[in-house]
């Protein structure tokens, strides 16, 4: 197999390829006859492309990774290169500009389409087995490649549409290079989706397989992601006809018309198709959602929390809103993810400002209560944990964790549990260990089971949740009121549901008669979108998406969607964590090294009384605060890219190939703007 990044070699390395037997010519005579083959070829790519905790959760805790971890919701101890001015670079060679797992889907399809027929009702087939497993499992890959393909769309924008697997020939792959408006490559991934969604529809599986409500689901979650792109990057070069757009510098893409005539109707086109999905995924589910006690269990004999179980059992088969899940084994294939959430989460906590978002059970706003370092005897301020915990939003009071409180439960003798903290210590904010160590003094207990035998050195064996349910109640209620501006009886019973579940106050309308965006915007970069401060209907639907995700690998999707980040271009964000200086909590420590040196373990109180991770020493990223550049909302595409499909290896100009907005086509340079 070659794709347009391995011809680096030149010429010379892809005439060595063809000089083998092509791997078609082995496997379509001895493969892909039975249906358990497609089965087991489809198994072979659910690691790479689906959420799991290897993957997208990272295999030390929920939301461990760049897409919540970097962003105003969760902080490690050093801050992501994009959110600087000059650490974030155009690369050589490598990087995510790559085509492999799109070749290896779309082989499959060269090989089993002929035998199935491309009509996709199975009249044709020739596939041995059951036939609704034989269309189940065709079902699976064009969902993995809509999946794989969505990855590209939020990181590159326009992409090449390929549908076929590429001779390995460099005229031929410099000629499928050629990217396509990101609005079509959005429009080909529903396509897909619908493909999955009538082959799934012909069988019920296991839901630790895919099957037709995920493909709903996706569908509106790639709808609403390009619909709010392209709605809030309007007029830019980050859209097809926008000033400055890179793709109208090529031939093939100058001149662009959208499909529906304009980029208004294409972003309707968008959110009737987000809407559509989302409300047949959310009607089936609506009253299945997992039941939340609001109660942290504390002993053997207290009553199970469901909601806190959905994300720490080992079987999630008996949970309606779990559409899909990711099983492990013991013995076979574990992760950490329970250890990490026994500390702190490897070192990596939640924020203040995200912490603070969260509302009180009555529904308001916390700064309704006072100020957020003393509140008014309802909210109690935040010079402990166990103040902000108090009378909270029930998915913070479940997940954030207290000094003193019980981590386990259950198996306190079990020999393979080798990795836990039994009862949760003051947070470990000078400990430098990666894997101990905690970042901001808030750490999440999602995902961590009541069962001492998963807490096992990487071989810990609960389920991961890879989609919910109840994001279709959101992803509804979002792009029905980007669409139509105002709040549908469907989209506010789906919040009431919402809000139930969570043990908040079920009147929204309370919360945002409430809402001061000015406060809002002290904790929230989604209070903003193009450097604006939004509405306070909308900002609250985006509230309660960002309280339901908590550590789901949701944000920097969202926030980008959005546009989110233009005001830290200005105006730099500093990420705090618990309130360390001046309260009961800095008596917890005796080692505070706070002199703004390598040494020091802490920020200094000179900066806040809040932690400021990335604020220990001037050498940080992110030590005047986190920035932004226009580009970074796209990744770069790396020179040997350019190189490879040039005219003659060496003038990036002849390159099909354009780089994304403002971005240099040179190593090791930063953004432009």
């Amino acid at each position: 197999m070659m794709t347009l990044a391995m011809i680096a070699g030149g010429l010379t390395a892809c005439d060595d390829f063809l000089d083998r037997e092509p791997m078609s010519s082995i496997a379509s005579e001895s493969y892909f006859n039975e249906a358990s083959q497609l089965a087991n070829y489809a198994n072979n790519l659910y690691n790479g492309i689906l959420p799991s905790h290897g993957t997208s959760y990272n295999s030390y805790g929920y939301g461990i990774m760049a897409e919540d971890a970097d962003t105003d919701n969760q902080a490690g101890v050093t801050a992501n290169n994009r959110y600087t001015t000059d650490r974030w670079k155009v690369g050589q060679s490598g990087g995510d500009w790559s085509f492999g797992t799109i070749y290896s889907c779309n082989y499959f399809f060269s090989q089993v389409l002929p035998k199935f027929g491309d009509n996709l009702d199975g009249s044709q087939n020739t596939i041995g087995g059951d036939l609704t497993e034989v269309q189940h499992y065709i079902g699976e890959m064009y969902f993995l490649r809509a999946s794989e393909y969505f990855k590209k769309l939020q990181a590159f924008g326009d992409y090449p549409i390929i549908t076929e697997p590429l001779a390995d020939d460099a005229e031929v792959l410099t000629e499928a290079s050629k990217r396509s408006p990101r609005n079509e490559v959005a429009r080909f991934i529903l396509e897909d989706l619908d493909k999955a969604y009538t082959l799934l529809s012909a069988n019920t599986m296991a839901t630790t397989r895919i099957n037709k409500d995920v493909a709903l689901l996706l569908k509106s979650r790639v709808a609403l992601f390009e619909g709010t792109w392209l709605k809030y990057f309007k007029g830019t070069a980050f859209v097809p006809n926008g000033t400055g757009w890179p793709g109208a510098e090529k031939e093939y893409n100058a001149n662009y018309q959208y499909p529906s005539g304009s980029i208004d109707n294409e972003i309707n086109f968008f959110l009737e198709e987000a809407m559509e999905a989302a409300q047949e995924v959310a009607e089936a589910y609506k009253n299945s959602l997992t039941v939340n006690t609001g109660l942290v269990q504390q002993s053997a004999d207290d009553a199970v929390n469901p909601y806190h179980e959905m994300f720490a059992s080992e079987d999630l088969s008996g949970y309606p809103e779990v559409l899909l899940w990711r099983q492990y084994v013991r013995g076979l294939a574990g992760h950490y993810v329970n250890g990490a959430a026994s500390r702190g989460n490897s070192r990596v906590g939640l924020t203040r400002g995200y912490v603070n978002s969260f509302l009180m059970a009555d529904g308001t706003p916390v700064y309704t209560h006072g100020t957020y370092a003393d509140g008014d005897g309802y909210y109690m301020g935040d010079k402990t944990i166990a103040d902000v915990r108090m009378n909270r939003d029930s998915r913070l009071y479940i997940f954030l964790k207290e000094p003193g409180q019980q981590n386990v439960l259950y198996e306190l003798d079990n020999a393979e549990g080798t990795e836990v903290t039994v009862v949760e210590p003051y947070p470990q904010i000078t400990l430098g260990d990666g894997m101990r160590g905690y970042a901001t003094g808030y750490a999440m207990r999602k995902g961590g089971s009541w069962n001492k035998k998963y807490y096992g050195n990487g071989t810990g064996y609960t389920g991961c949740v890879s989609y919910r349910a109840v994001e279709a109640l959101l992803n509804y209620m979002e792009a029905s009121y980007e669409r139509n501006g105002s709040l549908d009886n469907s989209a506010k019973e789906y919040w009431a549901l919402i809000r139930t579940r969570s043990n908040v106050n079920a009147d929204f309308e309370h919360t945002i008669e409430l809402t001061d965006m000015s406060l809002e915007a002290e904790n929230d970069w989604g209070a903003y979108s193009a450097g604006q401060l939004i509405d306070k209907t909308l900002y609250n639907i985006r509230r309660e998406r960002r309280c339901e995700f908590i550590g789901d690998g949701m944000r920097y999707m969202d926030l980008r969607r959005w546009r989110a980040m233009d005001q830290l271009i200005t105006t730099p964000y500093h990420i705090e964590g618990f309130h360390l200086w001046n309260t009961p909590m800095e008596g917890w420590y005796t080692d505070l090294v706070a002199n703004d040196t390598d040494e020091a373990n802490v920020s200094s109180k000179d900066k806040s009384e809040y932690l400021r991770p990335y604020e220990r020493y001037p050498a940080q990223a992110g030590y005047d605060g986190l920035t932004w550049k226009m580009a970074h909302y796209l990744t770069p595409i790396n020179v040997q890219h350019f190189l490879v499909t040039s005219a003659d290896g060496a003038d990036v100009t002849t390159s099909p190939i354009y780089q994304n907005p403002y971005w240099p086509i040179v190593a090791d340079q930063e953004a432009e703007q």
